[in-house]
């Protein structure tokens, strides 16, 4: 792999950091946190202008055609800025599931919407168990002639609210089948949580006996899990660089604060401790980033550890973004711990992306899954396979 990003993915981010912070700016961050949508319309409608809604949308469905390298670029910059809106929801997620289903008939109904900005989707998985495996469905689709009917409850839906499309991953006869069901459909109720992190609102769904037709099958009937699956693994690398930014944010106000701020008459960056912080900060940093990025590269290039990588970066950057978006409250003493102080913005939106998608313990279980699978293919002795796995 090339470790240098292109001319143009330098543009890029350049181009997306000076937008996020003239529109996310922590000022209009908190504002936002009043407003029942909790997000701006016009910022949503600048940044479809900008083709970011389409980043990874096929140009046949009106997007850039881009890939997981350049999508990472812009969502590292969201995480730096904390920007609050359904770009992860609808561009990662739900776009992501009805891209992976492969259907040219699905793909051209919903993604030139999404990729315009027309749309805002959200992708509805969790429930009671709180898992990220598929025995964890328990949501029925039941077919009647030419329709299902949708019973059941969705956990931590993100942007809910404000979704046009949610897509549904439901246990049907024979297996997981997914499902697009509007928004605004017959049955379907939902209610706010209350969250942590102010800047991605999520919602508790109620699915009481809604209907959708059979041609809202995204997929195959029975084998949607291949899809989430899917999903998962994008969703991983892609909440990994949101972590980056905003641990990237978190150290630069530390190292700034640690030249101005004055203890003993001198700044407190010239105390050994203080140092060891921020040099533990950017290794923690440096170290994500290049697991973000490789992962982003690998799913590109289409290359065999690409799982092994998402994991490994979720698992990796989880642990490194709490350690160093911690490690700011601690340079900043106690004013990095107060309300009016900006630091908690980007320290709660780290630790909101942190377990989903698979916390650090989930991936690297299934890294340790995909290692052992990977040796089992190969010379190995099984023997030798058995004592690795206990």
């Amino acid at each position: 792999m090339d470790f240098d990003f292109t001319q143009e993915q330098v543009m890029l981010r350049d181009l997306t950091r000076e937008f996020f912070s003239r529109e996310s700016s922590p000022k209009a961050v908190r504002g936002l946190w009043e407003d029942q949508r909790g997000y701006s319309d016009a910022t949503w409608q600048q940044m479809s202008e900008m083709g970011l809604h389409g980043l990874t949308v096929s140009e046949s469905y009106g997007g850039q055609g881009l890939g997981m390298v350049e999508l990472a670029l812009v969502l590292d910059e969201m995480g730096r800025a904390a920007y609050p809106g359904p770009y992860f929801a609808t561009t990662v997620l739900a776009a992501g599931a009805i891209a992976a289903s492969g259907q040219a008939e699905v793909m051209a109904r919903y993604l030139p919407d999404i990729a315009g900005g027309r749309t805002r989707a959200t992708l509805a998985l969790l429930e009671t168990a709180l898992s990220w495996e598929a025995n964890a469905v328990q949501l029925r689709a039941t077919r009647s002639g030419n329709d299902y009917t949708l019973s059941g409850v969705k956990r931590f839906v993100p942007f809910a609210h404000v979704a046009d499309l949610v897509v549904v991953v439901a246990r049907t006869a024979g297996g997981i089948t997914l499902f697009a069901v509007p928004g605004d459909a017959a049955g379907l109720s939902g209610s706010r949580n209350v969250e942590m992190d102010r800047t991605n609102p999520t919602s508790t769904l109620t699915f009481k006996d809604v209907v959708v037709p059979a041609d809202a099958v995204i997929g195959e009937v029975d084998q949607g899990w291949a899809i989430v699956d899917a999903v998962l693994q994008r969703a991983a690398v892609a909440a990994s660089a949101e972590m980056l930014g905003a641990s990237r944010r978190c150290m630069d106000m530390s190292v700034e604060y640690a030249k101005v701020r004055q203890q003993f008459g001198q700044p407190i960056g010239m105390f050994q401790a203080i140092k060891h912080a921020c040099a533990e900060m950017l290794l923690e940093v440096e170290n994500s980033h290049g697991a973000t990025y490789y992962a982003a590269w690998a799913a590109d290039a289409g290359s065999p550890d690409a799982a092994l990588a998402a994991s490994a970066a979720k698992a990796y950057v989880g642990d490194a973004s709490r350690k160093v978006c911690g490690s700011a409250i601690q340079v900043h003493g106690g004013i990095g711990f107060t309300w009016d102080y900006d630091l908690h913005i980007y320290f709660k939106r780290a630790k909101h992306f942190e377990p989903l998608y698979g916390d650090a313990d989930f991936h690297r279980e299934r890294a340790l899954q995909l290692t052992l699978a990977r040796l089992t293919e190969s010379e190995l002795p099984r023997e030798a396979v058995g004592a690795i796995a206990s």
